[in-house]
C-alpha cells in the first residue's frame, strides 16, 4: 500500500490511548453538567447509577477485548460485527458508527460555544455570540487533530489529568469536612423511581471507552495496549464518576441535595467547591471546564476520522477519505471533512435562532447516544456468534458468557432509555419517536448500501472487513479473514 494510505505506526501505548477515550468521556463536563440532573431525577442513589453503568460495560469488556486479538482491523465496532455476524450487517454499523460519533461531536458545540462565551463574560466583561467561540474551536480541534494521534493523546492527556486533579480537590475538601452519611446505599435509595430513568446519564458520560480499538493501527503491541486500555478507561471512569456524585451528595446532605440540584443544576458543584475548598479553586474549575470539552471534542474527532478511514479503504465511503497526511500520517483529509461538517451544522442552527443546549447539544446528541448503544449491543452478539464458532479457541467459554450476558444487558438498557427518552430530551413526544427512530434508519439504510456494493463491485464488497490489517501494515489473520462471512 502507499504511504498517502497509511497511519503512523507505534505511536501510542496503552496510557495515551486511555488518556484519549477518558478525556472523550469529559469527565469534569459529565460531573458538572450531566451529574446534578441525574441526581435531580435519580435522588441520593444516582451516584450508584455510574458503577452499576461501569460494571455493565466492564462485562461487555471482557468479550470486545477478547476479540481484539481474532480480528486484525482498527474499525472497532465495524471490524467485530463484520466478524461475528457478516458483511452487510458490519458495514451498516461502520455506517452508524460514523453517524453516531459525528452527532455526539457536533451536538457538543453548541454546550461548549455556551460556556466559553459565559467564561468570556465572566472574566473580561465582553458579550460575544455561542456560535464564533464553537466555530473557533472546530478549528482548533481540526488542527490538533490533523498534526497526528502522538500529539492528540499529550494534549488530551495534560487537559485530562488537569480536570481530575480539580475533581479529586473537591472529593478531598468535602470528605475532610463534610458529615459523611450513607444514604445512598441503603435500599429506598436504589429503588427510588428515578433510578431507571437516568440511566442514559450513567451510561452517557462512558461514550467514547469502546474507541481502544480504533487506534489499533497506531498502538504499539496493540495485542496488550488495547486490552489494557479498555479495562483502565472503563474501571477509572466508573471509581471516579462514582466517587465525585458521591461526595457532591456528601458536600449538601442527602435531605438537602435534591433540592439544590434541581434548583440550579448547573451551580452544584460550583457551589459545593466555593464552600469546602473556595472561591479560587471555583474559578479554576470553571476554567478547566472549557478545557474538559475541548479535549472531549479531540478525542472524539479523531475516533470519527479513524472510522471513516477504514470505511473509505473497504468502498462504503468516498476513497479520498481514505488518505491521509504525508508528513504527520493522520486521516487529514477524513478531518478535513469532519470539521467542514461540524462548521455547517453549528451554521445552520445558529441562523435559526436555535438554542445551543435544547436544540444542538439534546436533540442531536441524543441519536447518537443510542446509536452507540445499539452497536455495543449489536458487538455483544457479533463477540457471541463468533466464539460459539470457535469453541476451541483459548478463553472462548469465558468470552461467550460475557458476551452473552453483556448483550443482555445491553439490550435491556437500550430499552429502558428508549422509554425514558423524554428526560434526557424534554421534547415533545413526537419529536422524541423521530430522534429515536433515526437510529434504525441509518442501520438500515448502511445495510442497503452494502448490499448495493455488492451487486455493482463484488471485489470491493469482499474487502469489507476482511483486510483492514493489510491495508495498517501488520498481517491479517487468517482464521479472522476465513470467518467473514458474506
Amino acid at each position: 500500500m502507499s504511504e498517502q494510505t497509511r497511519l503512523k505506526t507505534g505511536a501510542l501505548g496503552a496510557a495515551g490511548i486511555s488518556f484519549l477515550v477518558v478525556g472523550a468521556a469529559a469527565p469534569l463536563t459529565v460531573m458538572t453538567g450531566v451529574t446534578p440532573l441525574a441526581i435531580a431525577i435519580g435522588g441520593v442513589g444516582a451516584p450508584l447509577g455510574y458503577l452499576a453503568a461501569g460494571v455493565v460495560l466492564a462485562v461487555f469488556a471482557v468479550g470486545y477485548t477478547a476479540m481484539t486479538r481474532h480480528t486484525r482491523g482498527a474499525g472497532a465496532f465495524y471490524s467485530y460485527i463484520t466478524l461475528g455476524l457478516g458483511r452487510p450487517l458490519g458495514a451498516a454499523s461502520g455506517m452508524l458508527a460514523v453517524f453516531s460519533y459525528n452527532a455526539l461531536q457536533i451536538g457538543v458545540y453548541g454546550l461548549l460555544g455556551v460556556q466559553f462565551a459565559a467564561a468570556c463574560a465572566r472574566f473580561t466583561g465582553a458579550e460575544v455570540p455561542w456560535w464564533v467561540f464553537a466555530v473557533a474551536t472546530v478549528a482548533l480541534v481540526w488542527a490538533l487533530g490533523r498534526r497526528g494521534i502522538d500529539v492528540g493523546a499529550w494534549v488530551v492527556g495534560v487537559l485530562l489529568v488537569a480536570e481530575s486533579a480539580i475533581l479529586l480537590l473537591l472529593v478531598v475538601a468535602v470528605l475532610t469536612r463534610a458529615r459523611l452519611t450513607g444514604g445512598t446505599f441503603t435500599a429506598d435509595a436504589l429503588s427510588g423511581p428515578g433510578m431507571p430513568a437516568i440511566l442514559g446519564f450513567c451510561f452517557a458520560a462512558f461514550m467514547g471507552f469502546e474507541s481502544t480499538a480504533l487506534y489499533r493501527a497506531e498502538a504499539r503491541q496493540p495485542d496488550r495496549t488495547i486490552p489494557r486500555a479498555t479495562y483502565a478507561a472503563v474501571a477509572f471512569l466508573a471509581v471516579f464518576y462514582g466517587v465525585v456524585a458521591w461526595a457532591v451528595v456528601q458536600a449538601f446532605g442527602d435531605a438537602e441535595v435534591v433540592a439544590a440540584a434541581a434548583a440550579n443544576p448547573t451551580a452544584l458543584l460550583f457551589t459545593a467547591m466555593e464552600k469546602y475548598a473556595g472561591g479560587w479553586a471555583a474559578d479554576i474549575m470553571y476554567v478547566l471546564v472549557l478545557t474538559s470539552i475541548l479535549a472531549a471534542q479531540l478525542s472524539f474527532h479523531n475516533a470519527i476520522n479513524r472510522y471513516a478511514f477504514n470505511l473509505a479503504h473497504d468502498g462504503l465511503l468516498p476513497a479520498a477519505l481514505g488518505h491521509s497526511h504525508p508528513r504527520f500520517r493522520s486521516p487529514a483529509v477524513a478531518g478535513a471533512t469532519q470539521s467542514v461538517l461540524a462548521v455547517v451544522v453549528v451554521a445552520c442552527f445558529a441562523l435559526a435562532g436555535a438554542d445551543p443546549i435544547r436544540q444542538l447539544l439534546i436533540l442531536v446528541n441524543t441519536p447518537g447516544v443510542l446509536g452507540v448503544l445499539m452497536l455495543l449491543a449489536l458487538t455483544s452478539v457479533a463477540v457471541l456468534a463468533y466464539f460459539l464458532r470457535r469453541r476451541g479457541v483459548p478463553g472462548a467459554r469465558v468470552a461467550t458468557a460475557s458476551s452473552a450476558l453483556g448483550a443482555v444487558l445491553l439490550t435491556l438498557v437500550f430499552g429502558v432509555i428508549i422509554d425514558k427518552v423524554g428526560l434526557l430530551t424534554n421534547a415533545a413526544p413526537d419529536v422524541d419517536v423521530a430522534l429515536v427512530a433515526v437510529v434504525p434508519m441509518v442501520l438500515a439504510a448502511g445495510l442497503v448500501w452494502a448490499l448495493i456494493r455488492k451487486a455493482g463491485n463484488p471485489r470491493a464488497y469482499a474487502r469489507i472487513g476482511g483486510e483492514e490489517a493489510g491495508r495498517m501494515g501488520a498481517a491479517v489473520a487468517p482464521a479472522a479473514a476465513l470467518e467473514v462471512t458474506a
